[in-house]
């Protein structure tokens, strides 16, 4: 007898599934960011070295320096930039959708140059004034987010905030505007604070914006390559092209052989690839050619957890078991296998990620979010709907789960 309720809720899952996948799906798709293999660009590698023998290339040193290029890239107009900090002394920048190549390489290489301004333009201050690692974003004694300046000569900055007290003094780093704090007072010990911040975080922010263009360092290019947005559109197309075609023939041996249950395979890596779309595009990751490769291998991996979770299920119906029973019995002997490739997995994306340089760290990111979602999917979701189907009693013939009624043994 047909279990209408189990029909119903197997039916409307579907229904749920399709219709986002189909509604939302394209939209998802369109706003994913592509890297520079995908839409055209380019990717630069600087050394980082210090001006003078006194001072050393920090950790800090390189992330103050990442976040002034990052600001010197926003500049440019550039949307979502790929800056990176690599090893002990170097940066890696990447570059999607850049077409005049010659300005962005004159901007981004040339040291950074802070400087402090009176209202006529005039500079009485410069990046060398301030004390390495002389800006800091905390909190004052009332809790509110300021930014505190070191200047090497007290009495140098204290001549200057004589000179223009009740003056505003403006904050360039190269030619765009940080800030412009008013001097109220003379500060006569070289120390100073920057209020009017709306958080701690915009607040350290800025201080390390600051830190960058006071620290006198050189960056050398070692290594640079470009994509043309042509060749960028092609890689993309193809490699989109290459994952349908393979998902088809995926979607085509499912269904063909596992019957039913292939059917619901295929409901579930709709929902996959639908979800690690939209992880994706919430976590802000960019998708590269190996991303793509990550993302087909991750459809593999989604069925081959189905895979093995239905020959469990027939060789239990092969065993004489009831359907109910073989789809307990096989969903709970295949879970160990399943969690041991994909753990191992993981954490061999793990290693690549640490290791890996950005091209790589990429496909060690979008890996590991797609044996996340298959999780939810091929295994939690395909466990539900096919406990839904063997419930409704609409399947309950061997032929459904690809079974021949002469390889069944009586118990």
């Amino acid at each position: 007898m047909v279990n209408w309720r189990n029909a119903g809720a197997l039916f409307l899952t579907i229904f749920i599934i399709l219709f986002f996948a189909v509604a939302t799906g394209t939209k998802i798709a369109k706003h994913t960011t592509l890297g520079l293999d995908l839409r055209g660009g380019f990717e630069i590698l600087y050394e980082i070295s210090p001006l003078s023998e006194k001072q050393q290339v920090t950790k800090r040193t390189l992330s103050d320096a990442a976040k002034a290029l990052n600001n010197r890239v926003n500049a440019l107009g550039i949307a979502e930039p790929d800056i990176q900090v690599e090893g002990e002394n170097r940066i890696r920048v990447r570059l999607a959708g850049v077409t005049d190549q010659k300005k962005a390489r004159d901007v981004i290489g040339k040291p950074a140059n802070l400087t402090f301004r009176d209202s006529k333009g005039n500079i009485v201050m410069n990046g060398n004034d301030l004390a390495e690692k002389g800006a800091n974003g905390v909190f004052d004694q009332m809790q509110r987010p300021i930014i505190v300046l070191h200047f090497k000569d007290p009495k140098k900055f204290a001549n200057v905030t004589k000179k223009y007290v009740g003056q505003r003094i403006a904050i360039f780093l190269d030619e765009e505007l940080l800030t412009a704090p008013t001097i109220r007072d003379i500060i006569v010990d070289g120390k100073a604070q920057i209020d009017g911040q709306d958080s701690i975080e915009e607040a350290k922010e800025l201080a390390a914006i600051l830190n960058a263009g006071a620290l006198p360092v050189k960056m050398k290019e070692v290594f640079s390559t470009s994509v043309g947005a042509k060749l960028g559109q092609e890689a993309l197309q193809n490699g989109v092209e290459a994952g349908i075609i393979g998902t088809i023939i995926v979607l085509l041996f499912m269904i063909v052989y596992y019957r039913m249950p292939g059917v619901i395979a295929c409901i579930t890596l709709v929902a996959y690839i639908y979800l690690l779309l939209l992880m994706q595009n919430l976590m802000g990751a960019t998708l590269t050619l190996p991303g793509i490769a990550a993302f087909i291998l991750g459809i593999g991996m989604a069925v081959d957890a189905n895979i093995i979770m239905y020959e469990r299920i027939k060789e239990e119906l092969r065993s004489g078991k009831s359907y109910l029973s073989a789809l307990r019995a096989g969903s709970k002997r295949s879970l160990s296998t399943i969690l041991d490739a994909n753990v191992t997995s993981i954490i061999a994306s793990l290693v690549l990620f640490y290791f890996g340089s950005s091209a790589i760290r990429g496909f060690a990111v979008i890996l590991i979010l797609s044996i996340i979602v298959s999780m939810v999917t091929a295994v939690a979701g395909s466990r539900f709907l096919m406990n839904l189907a063997v419930r409704s009693n609409l399947f309950n013939k061997p032929g459904y789960y690809g079974v021949k009624e002469r390889d069944i043994r009586e118990l």
